[in-house]
């Protein structure tokens, strides 16, 4: 169930190839830029004066322009998701750098109202024990940023 999701973290001037490579690696495309997924994260959250804020001017934005674009939200603890709960108008909330049992606990609390993704502190290790938390979807930066390079060399016999 849990989907593997890159991230805008890509070595420029490769972020097409890189993409691809997750696709044919079996993730999925987080985002290939700005225009096709509006992701609130934690400063914009504090510059707009909080999520209510945040998302209401987000939402405005989007009506103004004539555009709609899945919003997504990232929180950083148990009080921040409650106000994402009562206030709603998004499609995904991004739990980040939440603990295994925080994350569980946090799928509970949401209970299939909103898409989740896991992000923040999760490695090649510990994917799996997020992934059995009950998350849609699991960001992982290291599959573009962190990716080793093929060393090889030519020689003419």
């Amino acid at each position: 169930k849990t989907r593997i999701l890159d991230t805008r973290k890509t070595t420029p001037g490769m972020r097409v190839l890189e993409k691809a490579a997750v696709k044919i690696g079996g993730g999925v495309n987080h985002r290939i830029g700005l225009f096709d997924m509006i992701l609130l994260k934690d400063n914009h959250v504090d510059f707009a004066g909080g999520i209510e804020k945040a998302i209401a001017l987000t939402k405005a934005y989007l009506k103004e322009r004539n555009k709609e674009l899945k919003i997504e939200i990232e929180i950083r603890n148990f009080n921040e998701l409650q106000q994402v709960l009562s206030i709603g108008g998004i499609d995904r909330i991004m739990l980040d750098n939440f603990t295994i049992e925080n994350t569980k606990k946090a799928v509970e609390v949401i209970a299939g109202r909103y898409e989740i993704e896991s992000s923040g502190g999760i490695t090649f290790d510990n994917l799996r024990n997020y992934a059995e938390c009950g998350v849609d979807y699991i960001s992982v930066g290291a599959l573009t940023h962190s990716a080793k390079g093929l060393d090889m060399s030519f020689k003419a016999v």
